[in-house]
């Protein structure tokens, strides 16, 4: 379960193929910067011990993911370059409440959400490259196919791995933490309906 408070609308994947390359190299620094991100983790709360194995775990698998794609956007004739970021991230981050240990749940299952629009638009992207017939092997968007179907799994398991450290590291109850989830869901559903497509991103 994704605990997301809004779906994408329906025609969002067939846009995403018809800017792909913009999308891939997007993709390729959201990876990035999950890696980060789960690195920083390890940096900021060391006195958090739950998350020290899982957040290197999740870093090294960002990591693995950016090169994937980095390898793709190099066979189809580009190069990984710096990109104007979408506002999304740092728009659902506002959202984090400043004292701990509220801010660390907040993060968290900020990251949480993240990665479940993640894995939400990649699945659009696989439906609608399987549309288009490339499930098959020959077929010239193949390679696409197979990256986008293949990381659905690490990216739905990414989105509970940070739900799971919200409920462990910070102690609320159960009640508590899916409240709070609900909240951040609806604030990243309403950045979703009033993002622009102007600026190709995975997350516009």
């Amino acid at each position: 379960m994704l605990h997301l408070a809004a779906t994408s609308e329906d025609d969002w994947g067939a846009w995403a193929l018809a800017h792909m390359d913009e999308i891939l190299l997007d993709h390729a620094h959201c990876e990035k910067k999950a890696a980060s991100t789960a690195l920083s983790m390890i940096f900021r709360y060391p006195e958090y011990p739950q998350l020290m194995v899982p957040m290197s775990a999740l870093a090294r698998e960002e990591l693995e993911h950016f090169e994937l794609v980095v390898s793709l956007i190099r066979r189809r004739g580009g190069e990984f370059v710096r990109q104007e970021p979408s506002p999304y991230a740092g728009r659902l981050m506002a959202a984090v409440r400043k004292e701990q240990p509220a801010r660390l749940l907040d993060i968290l299952l900020c990251c949480s959400l993240i990665e479940a629009r993640s894995c939400e638009r990649m699945q659009l992207i696989a439906r609608a490259l399987s549309a288009r017939g490339a499930e098959a092997p020959e077929h010239p968007l193949h390679q696409l196919f197979a990256l986008y179907d293949g990381l659905l799994v690490s990216e739905a398991r990414h989105h509970a791995t940070y739900v799971e450290l919200a409920r462990v590291c910070v102690g609320l109850d159960e009640a508590s933490v899916q409240a709070r989830l609900r909240e951040l869901a609806e604030h990243e559903a309403e950045i979703i309906r009033t993002a622009s497509r102007e600026q190709p991103r995975m997350h516009n």
